[in-house]
């Protein structure tokens, strides 16, 4: 290592917390078309215009941010606010990039109520139409990627299959762990990253804390946060479900459709309209949590549900980011570790397989003119790669044309 790299990685921030929100918020407001669209707006902004960091550098903390569960985009936003203005650098990087679409998803949750006419249920009927198109474009996109050989596809396939015969909370956990079992055999191929993401500015002893406190979380989520109030078990809920996201921002349906609808805290219209609407804004897709912490138990969780929802699913992911980063260097250069999160990444695929056929299909697609609606929102995404507001934009006023029986 050059002895210039070795001291820009022990010098102090060279930003200031404001410059990092103000360049976050404006991302936040601009940053249409979900997780993969967000890092070539980060890309551009941060290495091509602003130069904070070069693309290697940038390279190495995008494949730490792909390595762990959590939001990545959101991720690797926390990641580049650390290493330019510290901690509060990160947090400044979060809320700006969060804010708008949080605001927005939270006035939604106010709105929504209010559509019980026939042209709000039209409405919330395209966002559910919204729902299968984004969904089945996330299927087809990790599929491909997450999924290139015939040992993933079958971990994939075997995946969906037993989340269709089972699709309970359990057996996706078991599916999981099953996965990363199977890892040696399913992701040989699989080789470690190469490089390593340069040390940050804190040291091992802060980073084994941060690991604790995300476990001792985590399992305050699964043991003690089934009982109490509503917003701890708000924040239990949330917390697993971002803790769990592996493979993209989409994973996260089918999780809180098993922490929220089928205890009956959200009722499955509401959810997948929410779903549906969040397709239609910038930001990252977490800020959907927003709007059903704000939806629990029809609207008890107001503000209050919405703020703790939000820091509980981001949460997990910034722990995770914070405790790995001083490791990483290590850790990517383990083919071991590489491959179980390759095996963990290819079922996530069925994970979602299974989700799109139930509940998202099942709960939405009703006759014809919902699968032509739908259908022609996916080759809008897929073949002529417009953005996802364009899909939605159909959707809704498809659905509300008047033309389409049964609507």
């Amino acid at each position: 290592m050059s002895a210039p790299t070795a001291a820009s990685e022990t010098s102090p921030p060279a930003g200031r917390p404001w410059e990092v929100f103000a360049v976050f918020l404006s991302l936040g407001l601009r940053s249409f078309g979900g997780p993969i669209a967000h890092l070539g707006y980060f890309r551009q902004a941060f290495v091509e215009q602003r130069r904070w960091l070069d693309d290697a550098r940038y390279s190495q903390l995008l494949a730490l941010c792909q390595f762990l569960p959590g939001p990545a985009s959101s991720q690797l936003g926390f990641a580049i606010g650390l290493q330019r203005a510290g901690w509060r650098g990160a947090l400044a990087a979060f809320l700006g990039f969060t804010l708008p679409s949080a605001t927005l998803m939270l006035a939604f949750a106010w709105w929504a109520p209010y559509l019980r006419d026939a042209w709000g249920q039209s409405l919330l009927h395209g966002l559910k139409l919204v729902a299968v198109v984004v969904v089945a474009q996330g299927v087809l996109g990790m599929w491909r990627s997450l999924a290139p050989d015939w040992p993933r596809r079958a971990l994939a396939v075997g995946a969906a299959m037993l989340l269709l015969w089972q699709p309970q909370a359990w057996m996706q956990l078991l599916v999981v762990v099953v996965a990363a079992l199977l890892a040696p055999w399913a992701c040989r191929r699989v080789m470690a990253h190469a490089g390593a993401v340069a040390a940050p500015r804190y040291g091992r002893p802060l980073a084994v804390v941060l690991l604790a406190c995300h476990a001792a979380m985590l399992l305050f989520a699964f043991v003690v946060g089934t009982r109490g109030s509503l917003l701890v078990q708000t924040a239990a809920a949330f917390y697993r479900a971002g803790a769990l996201v592996f493979g993209g921002g989409h994973v996260v349906l089918p999780w809180l459709r098993q922490a929220l609808v089928l205890p009956g805290w959200v009722d499955e219209n509401s959810f997948l309209a929410g779903y549906g609407a969040a397709q239609a804004l910038p930001g990252p897709m977490f800020s959907l949590a927003a709007y059903l912490g704000s939806r629990m138990l029809d609207g008890q969780g107001g503000i209050a549900g919405a703020l703790v929802a939000l820091l509980a699913i981001f949460l997990p992911g910034f722990l995770l980011l914070g405790g790995v980063l001083p490791f990483w260097h290590r850790l990517a250069a383990r083919a071991g570790a590489v491959r179980v999160v390759a095996a963990i990444n290819a079922a996530v695929v069925g994970l979602l397989a299974a989700a799109l056929y139930n509940p998202v299909w099942t709960g939405t697609v009703h006759g014809p003119a919902d699968v032509l609606i739908a259908a022609c929102g996916f080759l809008m995404l897929v073949v002529a790669r417009q953005p996802a507001w364009v899909a939605v934009v159909w959707c809704v006023l498809a659905t509300g044309a008047g033309t389409w029986p049964g609507h």
